[in-house]
């Protein structure tokens, strides 16, 4: 479909306010986000940017949702360019390290401390934020039917998490049982986990020179949790 001259423009000036709120994330924090400052750097006065972006918050949702776009499409694309699950694993853990150590701020935005007083709009940013759980949840489904996810009953009864389960089953559309499932949820929480020890430098910033290594035999770690064969 065709777009007209006003539309593309517009596109263009809400790419130029997301590259430059992108730049002041990076350089101020997400709890310093200025429309004002913004709107400078934009070369414009600030009624002008408020035809675009309303608030701040709004500004928040804009980089939310662009770092969680670029952040899908690059798992997405290294998923897509290998074969069996293990090997889309490893290349799904893979990308979300390499992709949150090149833009810290945005990896902070999306899975660092709550930034005070912004809550983020569910219907925009839900479909976004779910795709490389979603990701996850289709390698796992791969896996399993293609017999190469081994079965384990849990210490633990699941019982009380079934509904749960159920909910999660009939929105990805994946026969897994509640046991895989768990395990998957176990594996998302450890992957992101590591990579925010790491994006973070919780670990210290002497401490493990070898992080490359650190981090592959975490994700070797997680292959063997998940039961991946």
């Amino acid at each position: 479909m065709s777009t007209t001259p006003r539309e593309r423009a517009r596109a263009q000036t809400l790419a130029d306010i997301t590259r430059i709120g992108r730049e002041h994330l990076a350089a101020d924090g997400a709890a310093a986000l200025s429309l004002r400052a913004v709107a400078r750097d934009l070369g414009v006065v600030s009624s002008a940017v408020y035809r675009y972006v309303k608030s701040r918050d709004e500004l928040l949702t804009l980089l939310v949702v662009d770092a969680y776009t670029e952040l899908g499409d690059e798992v997405e694309a290294a998923v897509a360019a290998v074969d069996g699950p293990v090997e889309k694993f490893l290349a799904l853990g893979r990308t979300v390290r390499t992709w949150g150590r090149r833009v810290p701020s945005s990896y902070a935005l999306l899975f660092g401390s709550p930034v005070p007083g912004y809550h983020a709009p569910a219907e925009q940013t839900t479909g976004p934020g779910t795709r490389v759980i979603v990701q996850l949840v289709r390698i796992f489904d791969e896996a399993d039917r293609s017999g190469l996810l081994e079965s384990r009953a849990s210490s633990v009864s699941l019982g009380p998490l079934h509904d749960d389960f159920t909910e999660v089953r009939n929105e990805m559309g994946t026969p897994l049982s509640d046991d895989a499932l768990a395990r998957g949820v176990l594996v998302w929480a450890s992957l992101f986990g590591a990579v925010s020890f790491d994006v973070f430098d919780q670990y210290g910033s002497e401490t493990f020179g070898a992080r490359d290594v650190l981090f592959e035999h975490q994700l070797a770690c997680l292959v063997e949790l998940a039961g991946f064969h």
